[in-house]
């Protein structure tokens, strides 16, 4: 029930979405007698359309997800294991086409692989199985892990999680799966306004984790003001910051996650 709320509720309520919802309900205001409310609501969604396309609102919001986590220091050692995150291939696609195909965040492949070279000894685990919430038999794991080993990733070297749906699921299979060792470090590789939910999600399950943010979608505090004159850029960054924090509040009130926005362990 909970998987189907996020893919049903969760979708409507974000940005896009609800202005388009918003503009269908102001047109039909308009044939009745409220068509004066109607007017009025119409005007309020161009106004806010507006500002989500090109106001730096997107920005303002991705911000504190994107810093919450920094870039993880090598000085630290290496790890024992290094687990990726799904949600760079298109299962649908990859189907249709019987090929693998990257539709987002890239940097998730990318940055495993270069990890591999460093770290020989760690193992690779890639967790990720079909987030629609109408599946089919595509799984995300099956046409990812053949991009990793293009990469260079021995074949032997590689776990795969092909079951979990959502973040919360990445972290109880995983777990299950490679059943972590007190003492053992694990990196954890995921886009950088994703690292807040995903960590403390694993924290929650009790995997202890080290976060390695990858796939970033803005630069530092200086671009926080600047607007933009592309309406989708402004539109894109304004859902996938949305969709972090209703994720955030959900899993928050669900349990799944100690705080609101987990930050750095505290040594």
């Amino acid at each position: 029930m909970l998987f189907v709320l996020s893919k049903t509720l969760g979708v409507a309520l974000l940005p896009i979405n609800f202005l388009v919802e918003l503009g269908i309900l102001s047109l039909v205001l308009m044939t009745t007698r409220f068509a004066r409310a109607g007017r009025r609501l119409a005007v309020t969604v161009l106004v806010l359309l507006a500002l989500v396309a090109f106001s730096p609102l997107g920005k303002l919001l991705l911000y504190p997800l994107e810093q919450r986590f920094p870039q993880r220091d090598a000085s630290r050692g290496a790890p024992d294991g290094i687990i990726v995150l799904g949600g760079s291939v298109d299962t649908d696609l990859s189907s249709a086409h019987q090929t693998p195909i990257v539709a987002h965040a890239a940097d998730r492949m990318l940055a495993p692989a270069a990890l591999a070279r460093r770290y020989p000894n760690a193992r690779i685990v890639f967790t990720g199985g079909n987030a629609n919430l109408i599946s089919t038999e595509a799984k995300e794991a099956d046409y990812s892990a053949p991009i990793l080993e293009d990469l260079g990733i021995a074949k032997e070297r590689l776990i795969v999680e092909r079951n979990s749906r959502n973040t919360y699921e990445n972290a109880i299979f995983t777990k299950q799966l490679v059943a972590p060792k007190p003492g053992e470090r694990w990196l954890l590789v995921t886009s950088a306004f994703h690292m807040p939910r995903s960590m403390g999600i694993f924290r929650k399950a009790g995997f202890d984790v080290e976060a390695y943010p990858v796939d970033f979608r803005m630069g530092g505090r200086e671009d926080l003001f600047t607007f933009t004159n592309m309406g989708t850029d402004g539109i894109m960054q304004t859902d996938i910051a949305m969709r972090e924090w209703i994720g955030l509040v959900a899993y928050r009130l669900m349990g799944r996650t100690g705080e609101l926005l987990p930050g750095p362990a505290k040594d």
